[in-house]
Order: C-alpha cells, then structure tokens, then sequence
C-alpha cells in the first residue's frame, strides 16, 4: 500500500483542527473573552468559510463587545451566504436607536420568543405602548420563567398608563409586590418598578418605602461586589432621582430640590438622571434664573442636521422615554418665553412638530407662544384645528382653548369648546363655568338648559352619589329664581322637599310659592319649625311696615315682639391701658398740644438767619456789581409791570404741601 500524500493527510487531519477551533471558541464565549472569540471564529471561517455557526458567533462576540458596526459588517460580508441574518441586523439597529429600520427587519418574521422580546423593545422605546403590551401577551404562551421579563412588563404597564392592572397581571404570574415580599425576592429592579407602579396610583407613602427598599438592596449587592461609594451612588442614581420626585409629590421640595441638586453634578448620576433631576428642578424654581436654567438644558440638547430642529446628545435619545423627553423640551421652551426669546421658541417648536407628530404637545406649547406675542387669534385657530382633526385625543387642547378664549371674553368659543369633552361634560366645575359664559353672552335660557341637562344626567346615571344631584338642583333652583322663572324653581325645590326633607329647599320652596301658589305656600309654611325664643310676633304692626329699609338713629318702628329678656348684659368697664412707665399719680408737665403740626407751623418755631453780607471775590480793591445790577434790573422789571389786586397770591407747591399736610395732621388731632 503506497504511503499518503501530504495532501491527503493535511485533509484528514482537518476536521480534527476545526473541532478544537470550536471547543477554543466555546471556551473563550463562557469565560466571556469575547475579542479573542472573534479571532476564533475568524479562524474557524477561514478552515470552513460559510459556516453558519462560526458566522453567528461572530457576530454575537461583536454585539457582546458592543461593536454593532462591526457586527453589521459581518452581516454584511455574510449576504450571499443561505442564512437568515435578519434578527441579529435588527437588533444592531436596536443598539443604534434605529428604531424604524428594526422593526420594519421584524415585520413577517416568525414570532418566536425571541422576536417578540426585541419588538416589544422596540415598541417601548417608540411610545408605541399598547403594541409593546400586546407582544408581552403573546410571550405568555412561550411560559418564560424570567424575572427581567416580569419586570420589563410592569414598566410597559406604568408606561402605557395601566398601572392599576400591574397588580393583576403580577398575581396571575404569581409574583406578590407587597413590600414584605419583595424584601424576601430580594430584587431591586422589581422594587423599583414597582414603586414606580404606586406613584401612578398615588400612593406616594407605599411608593417611598419601596424605593428606601430597592435603595437598601441595591446597596448591599453593589457592595459584595466591592464597588466604591461614589460608584454606589451613580449606579442607584435613578433609584435617588425618584425619591426626590416622590418627596416633591408630597409637598417636601426643600428636601426634594436639594437630591436634584447634587444630582446634575457632572459625575454624580448617569446622563438620563441628570436630564430628568435639572428638569424637575427647574419644575420646583419656576421663573427663576430663566438665564441659568437653559445654560443646564443646553448640556443636554445638541443642534441636529436638520434646519430649525434640535437633537437631544447621543446618550440620552434612546435611554428617555417619550414623555421625559416631552418634559424637556416644554421646560425649555417655557424657559426662552420668560426670557422673551419668542424666535427661539418658535424655531424649537416648530422643529418638535417634526419630532413628534400627531402629538398634542408641541399645538399646547405653539399655542403658548403666540399667547405671549399676544396673538390671541392665532393660539385659537392652532387648537381648534387640531381639536377638529384629533376628536380623541383632544381634552387637554379644549381645555386651553376655553381659558385662553375665556381670557380674551370670547366666551361663545370657551363655552363651545367646553362642551366637546364628553367625558366632564356634566361635573360641576364644568357646568358652573358654561352657565357663567352663557350668562356673559346674556343668554339665561341656554344656562338653564345646561343645569337641566346635568340634572337629568344625574338622574339616569347608575351611580350611588345622590350629592351631587342635590347639588345641581339647588343651583338651578336659585339660579331659575333669580332669573324670574319662578314656577320652575318651585318645582325643584318641591322635588328637593320630596325626596331628602332639606330645611333649605323647605325655605326656599315656601318663599319661591307664595309667589305663585298661596296655597301650597300655607301648607309647607306649617313644616317649617318655629325660631327658639321667637313666641308672637304682630303681624299688624309688621304689615303697616314696608318692608326692610335704611332706617336712622332718632326714628324708631313700633313692632310689638315680645322676645325673652332674663338677664340684662352690663358693659364691663375696663381700665385705662397707660404707655409704659407712665405714673397716673405723677403725671409731670402735660404734652405739647401742637404736637402733631409740622416744626414750620408751630408758633415756636425761629426760620434760620439767612447770611446776607456780600461776598467779595476777586482781588482786593475789586468792586463788584452783581448785587447792584441785580436790584436795578428787579426794580425795572417791577415798574414796568405793576402787581394787580385782584390776581391770587401764587403759593408754591412745597407750601402747598405743607398746609395740606397740617390740615391733615390736625383733623387726625381732633378725631382724637
């Protein structure tokens, strides 16, 4: 048998070689020495080129290191090979917060676990919070035991506005949330979101304990690791941040402003803490230093590419959500209008159109702009065409209008905007304030018609609240009475009498009917209790009367009322309050009674000598004439026009001021 030929050899000794190349790889993937297993597989592709599993290790190391550029390179480089690539390049344009181009990859793809993870990923950072919560409830089917998922579906929960079904949806994965328990889980991102989940419920009380806890626990696991202090306090940064809001919800803003403070310190807390404590301080100081709170908003926003828009810096654009970024961006444009940089908030704003379209902030914000250029005209027509192209998403845009047409006593628009919000169309803050613009505009029957309607509302509303039925018909009585529909007034204090027996609708009932009806005014009259100590009155007496009028001191009415007198109240005299150290025995010299006048108009007052010798200047010898010169010319412009008898005397005004002053003086003197 012939000897091998190198080549043959070399041919079988391959597979071996590339055996050990995959051990090596694993290897290097375990103890997580992902550089090295790029040069593996590196290695791996050139014995083999197209191995599918050298390609995906490849790329997985990349994205392990970070290096989604050159994890999209080697997707690239792969192209023509028979594999599907297409999950690995959406999650790279995830990591590059290319959010559009990842999901559109994802479209049609098998919905797998993993697929569905990235997507509702994908879907949270959008804003898209009800597609991100329809692919967790497609992930329930996948029966993943995995604490990170539970927690990414609580925070979705919070995110979309649905922290009351956090508990439920907790309960039936059979996670308790109570504090107890969550000091037994030992979990900190699970305390913390839910906290989060009570701050939207309220309950800042139960939310605060949870954070202490989530604080506590994420110290100790970050100590076993033997981290630093100063790096404790950046990595639970967050966790600080959402104290300080919690203590600013419940009215405790000292201590609230001074954690906001230390953390927009430079290395005190990651760059979306940062963003989000200068934005909820700058919350808590309002107007002040306009100037200086938009020098700290300007760390975080960077000009973009685009003319007129605005960018926030790289690291805060795909780690804030949505409404953070809503926060921000209305906290600098309410800063440049108070400090009268409308260009810039025009230019901002109309970059965040772009930003966030269909979106009902950027129309409040534009509205608010042109309020302050006092282009009332404006602001109304951007709500309202906003109002009429989103009717659902459009309360908050009604609410402005109506205070913004309020203010400008346009009151048929304030009132018609009011009346578009279904949804509090029949509250009494809301009805009060339409019967009041219906009452400006002179329109009395259409203010009626709106209580009437509220009325009726309440009546056929399934609801326990009697309260604010009661409410209702009392003001429309009153209001109806006032307004000369006295027979309608009458029956709703008669229904009011029926159905809860009120004093008030008793009196109101038994005044409105003695207008209309005698009759039943007698016989209600009768229910009315009798005024303790009131035993006769003459009712004779009382008719000769007219009525209540302004009557004076030295007249006097004869109404015969016998009222009980026991006992005779006598004034109690009081002793005379002296100043202090004041002896009445030792009175000494009475005061001056010229006191209270001005030092000129008293009679002791001395005017001040007035120096009137001539003063010399010049050299010696010199003669002056200023005083010669000054009398001649006096008494030559006193001959030539001669005072008249029957001109006033001219009085200059700080005279004037004077005698005012002590005519003043003197009339408080004798009040005295």
């Amino acid at each position: 048998m012939p000897p091998k030929s190198k080549a043959a050899a070399a041919a079988a000794a391959a597979p071996v070689a590339l055996e050990d190349l995959f051990s090596s790889l694993h290897r290097h993937i375990e103890a997580g020495d992902f550089s090295q297993a790029v040069k593996v597989a590196d290695q791996v592709l050139k014995a083999a080129p197209g191995d599918e599993d050298a390609v995906r290790c490849k790329i997985v190391a990349h994205i392990k290191s970070d290096e989604t550029d050159k994890a999209l390179a080697a997707i690239r480089a792969a192209e023509r090979l028979p594999i599907d690539l297409s999950y690995y390049k959406a999650y790279c344009y995830y990591r590059q917060n290319k959010l559009p181009e990842a999901l559109e990859l994802l479209r049609g793809q098998e919905e797998t676990s993993a697929v569905l993870q990235l997507e509702s990923q994908i879907f949270y950072r959008l804003g898209r919070m009800n597609d991100c919560m329809d692919c967790y409830e497609k992930l329930q089917k996948f029966k993943i035991d995995s604490m990170d998922l539970k927690i990414n579906i609580i925070a979705a929960l919070v995110a979309a506005g649905r922290a009351s079904e956090v508990q439920a949806t907790m309960k039936a994965q059979k996670i308790d949330l109570t504090t107890r328990a969550l000091r037994d889980a030992r979990s900190f991102e699970l305390a913390y979101n839910s906290a989060c989940t009570l701050i939207e419920s309220k309950k800042y009380a139960e939310a605060k304990e949870q954070l202490d806890l989530a604080k506590r626990i994420g110290k100790e696991e970050l100590m076993v690791e033997d981290y630093a202090e100063d790096e404790i306090e950046f990595e639970l940064a967050p966790v600080s941040t959402q104290l300080a809001y919690v203590q600013q919800l419940q009215g405790q803003t000292q201590e609230a402003m001074g954690t906001y403070i230390n953390m927009t310190k430079e290395k005190s807390a990651d760059p979306s803490s940062r963003a989000v404590a200068t934005t909820n301080l700058i919350s808590l100081k309002g107007t002040k230093d306009a100037a200086d709170n938009l020098r700290k908003l300007d760390r975080f926003i960077e000009k973009s590419t685009a003319p007129n828009q605005l960018q926030l810096v790289e690291s805060l654009d795909f780690k804030l959500s949505p409404r953070q970024k809503e926060a921000l961006y209305s906290a600098r444009v309410l800063l440049l209008l108070h400090a009268n940089k409308t260009e810039q908030a025009h230019e901002l704003v109309s970059g965040l159109h772009g930003m966030f379209r269909d979106n009902v902030f950027p129309v409040l914000l534009q509205a608010a702009v042109h309020v302050r250029e006092k282009k009332v005209q404006k602001a109304e027509e951007v709500l309202s065409k906003y109002a009429e192209k989103h009717p659902g998403n459009s309360k908050g845009v009604l609410l402005a209008l109506a205070q913004i047409a309020a203010n400008a006593n346009h009151f048929q628009l304030a009132a018609d905007s009011l009346a578009k919000i279904p949804d509090i169309q029949h509250m009494p803050a809301t009805v009060a304030t339409i019967v009041a613009l219906k009452e400006r505009l002179g329109d009395s029957t259409a203010a009626a018609s709106v209580l009437d309607s509220a009325i009726q509302w309440w009546k056929n509303a399934m609801t326990e609240d009697n309260n604010k039925l009661d409410l209702f018909m009392r003001e429309a009585a009153t209001f109806k009475l006032s307004h000369g529909r006295d027979e309608e007034a009458c029956l709703l204090y008669e229904e009011l009498v029926k159905s809860h027996g009120s004093i008030e609708a008793l009196a109101g009932l038994v005044t409105t009917s003695a207008r209309t009806n005698l009759e039943k005014a007698e016989q209600y009259e009768k229910k009315l209790k009798p005024l303790p100590g009131l035993k006769g009155i003459n009712v004779e007496s009382l008719e000769k009367t007219s009525g209540a009028r302004h009557v004076d001191v030295a007249q006097s009415i004869n109404v015969e009322v016998t009222v009980d007198h026991k006992k005779k109240t006598k004034k109690r005299k009081r002793k005379p309050r002296y100043p202090k150290g004041f002896d009445p025995a030792n009175p000494g010299p009475p005061p001056d009674p010229e006191r209270w006048l001005p030092k000129r108009e008293r009679s002791s007052y001395r005017p001040k000598r007035k120096d009137k010798r001539a003063q010399v200047r010049g050299a010696q010898g010199a003669v002056t004439r200023e005083k010669h010169d000054t009398g001649t010319a006096a008494t030559t412009s006193s001959s030539k026009a001669p005072a008249s008898s029957s001109d006033p005397p001219k009085v200059s005004k700080s005279s004037r001021k004077r005698r005012s002053r002590g005519l003043r003086w003197q009339f408080l003197k004798l009040q005295q």
